[in-house]
C-alpha cells in the first residue's frame, strides 16, 4: 500500500515537473478517444438506421387487371411457402387508389385522376429475413404463375419491385465508413502513444540522478519502474474521462434538440450503448498510457 502511495505521489511531481509536455499528452488522448467515442455511437446509429431500413424491405408483385382470381391465391399460397417470407397481403386496385390519395393529400396529382383508377392490384410480401429479398424475388419471378398474372407480361421485371438496391447502397457506404473510421482511429491511438512515450522519456530524464541513486541502494526494477507508469495511467484516465464527459454532455444537451428539430430521423441510441462506450474508452486510455510508458521505459530506463 505504502509504495502505491509513493508512486502516485511522484507521479503527481511528473505532472508538475513537464506541465507543457504533460497537458499535450493529456489533450491528445482526450482528443483521440473523442474521435473514437463518436465513432463508436456513430456505428452504433448507423447500424440502427441500416436495421430500421432492412425492417421494411418489401416485395411488390404489381398484377394484371384482368388476372384470374385462382391463378393470384395460388401464387400467394407459393410465395408464403418461401423460405424467407414472413407475411403474404393482397392489394386490391381500390384500396391501392386510397392508399395514393393518402399520401398525396392536398396534391393536385391525386385530384387529376377523377374517377379513374390507373393503379393495379398487388400481391404484398413482407420478410422475416431481409438479407434473402433478392432470392424470393428471383424464385417469384421463376414461378409460372407469376408470368400469367402480372401487369407487363411482355417485361416481367417490371411487374415485381423490391428495395434491394437501397439496402447495397446503405451497406456500401457504412462499410466505408468503417473503414475509414479503424484506419484514423489506429492513427489516433499511435499519436497518442508517441505523445505519452516522449513524456515519460522526459520524466525518465529528469529523475534520472534520483534513479541512479536508487540502483544503488537496491530499489528493485518495479519500484523504479512504478512511478512512470502511474503517470501514464494517470494521463490516460484523465484524458479518457474528459472524452466521457464530453460525450455525456452530446447526449444530454444536443441529441434532444436534434431529436426535437428532427423527429422523422431516428438519432437516439440506447443508454446502454454509451455505457459501454464509455467503459471502452477509459479501458482503452488505462491500456494506451500503459504501453506508452512501458515502451518509454523500455528504451530510456535500462533497469
Amino acid at each position: 500500500m505504502s509504495s502505491l502511495v509513493y508512486f502516485f505521489r511522484e507521479s503527481l511531481r511528473g505532472f508538475t515537473r513537464n506541465l507543457s509536455t504533460t497537458l499535450g499528452s493529456i489533450i491528445t488522448i482526450f482528443l483521440s478517444l473523442l474521435i473514437i467515442g463518436i465513432f463508436l455511437v456513430g456505428g452504433a446509429l448507423v447500424d440502427r438506421v441500416v436495421n430500421s431500413v432492412e425492417s421494411e424491405v418489401s416485395i411488390t408483385v404489381y398484377l394484371a387487371d384482368g388476372a384470374s382470381k385462382s391463378d393470384v391465391s395460388a401464387l400467394q399460397s407459393a410465395i408464403q411457402g418461401m423460405e424467407g417470407v414472413s407475411t403474404v397481403s393482397y392489394t386490391t386496385k381500390t384500396q391501392a387508389l386510397e392508399r395514393f390519395k393518402e399520401m398525396n393529400a392536398g396534391s393536385s396529382i391525386a385530384d387529376q385522376l377523377g374517377d379513374e383508377n390507373p393503379l393495379p392490384a398487388s400481391i404484398n410480401v413482407q420478410l422475416s429475413d431481409p438479407k434473402l429479398v433478392e432470392s424470393v424475388a428471383e424464385q417469384i419471378q421463376a414461378n409460372s404463375l407469376f408470368k400469367s398474372v402480372c401487369d407487363s407480361p411482355d417485361n416481367p421485371d417490371k411487374s415485381i419491385n423490391y428495395g434491394q438496391k437501397t439496402v447495397e447502397r446503405l451497406f456500401s457506404v457504412t462499410n466505408y465508413i468503417r473503414y475509414v473510421g479503424v484506419a484514423l482511429i489506429g492513427l489516433l491511438i499511435f499519436i497518442a502513444m508517441v505523445f505519452i512515450n516522449n513524456t515519460i522519456r522526459l520524466a525518465i530524464l529528469a529523475r534520472r540522478k534520483e534513479i541512479a541513486i536508487m540502483r544503488l541502494v537496491g530499489a528493485s526494477n518495479g519500484f523504479i519502474r512504478g512511478p512512470f507508469l502511474m503517470e501514464g495511467a494517470l494521463h490516460a484516465v484523465i484524458g479518457s474521462l474528459l472524452a466521457v464527459g464530453s460525450i455525456e454532455l452530446v447526449r444530454q444537451l444536443l441529441i434532444p434538440r436534434f431529436q426535437a428539430e428532427l423527429p422523422f430521423l431516428t438519432i437516439d441510441v440506447a443508454l446502454a450503448t454509451y455505457l459501454f462506450v464509455y467503459l471502452g474508452l477509459v479501458v482503452s486510455g488505462l491500456v494506451i498510457g500503459f504501453i506508452g510508458s512501458a515502451l518509454a521505459m523500455r528504451r530510456y530506463l535500462k533497469v
